[in-house]
């Protein structure tokens, strides 16, 4: 499949779970496509729940919950500095090999669906810091604040915190 797509020489390529069983020979697959990307200056959209294949292959982030992007980002700082809640509990949530823990930290609740969805934010059930305005309004991607060019979040309690933390730490 990536080699009739590839020798249409495309400008971007969509790879839709790539990383999904990740064994020696897509790791392989994900070396030679990072060589193509380079050869041909294509950009490659990588849609994936593995963070840490993001980490090492991907320039940006675009975190998504419930269909919508929560923060936006350069890969090295969104791992730096992770902001929307739903970021920060799916990396509490990936498996670490350097720590000698046998707990596993699940983000808590049912994942919404389309009939399910609050009106306002999506994650906000899932949130212990949600406020009223969580409930009722809907968010929008702002930039955060004191964060690295481009770095945006869907999360106006997150970005309150971290304003509030600026002005105190000035």
């Amino acid at each position: 499949m990536i080699a009739m797509s590839l020798a249409c020489k495309p400008k971007l390529l969509v790879a839709d779970e790539p990383t999904t069983a990740l064994d020696v020979t897509i790791q392989a697959q994900m070396a030679l496509l990072a060589q193509l990307q380079a050869a041909h200056g294509m950009l490659i959209l990588f849609i994936t729940y593995n963070l840490r294949v993001i980490a090492q292959i991907a320039d940006r982030v675009a975190v998504m919950y419930a269909s919508e992007v929560v923060e936006l980002a350069d890969v090295d700082a969104l791992f730096a500095r992770p902001t929307h809640p739903y970021t920060q509990a799916l990396l509490r949530a990936m498996p670490r090999v350097d720590l000698d823990t046998d707990e596993f930290r699940a983000i808590p609740g049912q994942a919404s669906t389309l009939a399910t969805m609050p009106p306002g934010c999506a994650f906000a059930p899932h949130y212990p810091s949600r406020q009223p305005q969580c409930a009722r309004e809907h968010p929008v991607l702002l930039p955060v604040p004191g964060g690295a060019t481009g770095h945006m979040v869907h999360c106006p309690v997150r970005l309150e915190q971290l304003r509030m933390n600026l002005e105190t730490s000035l």
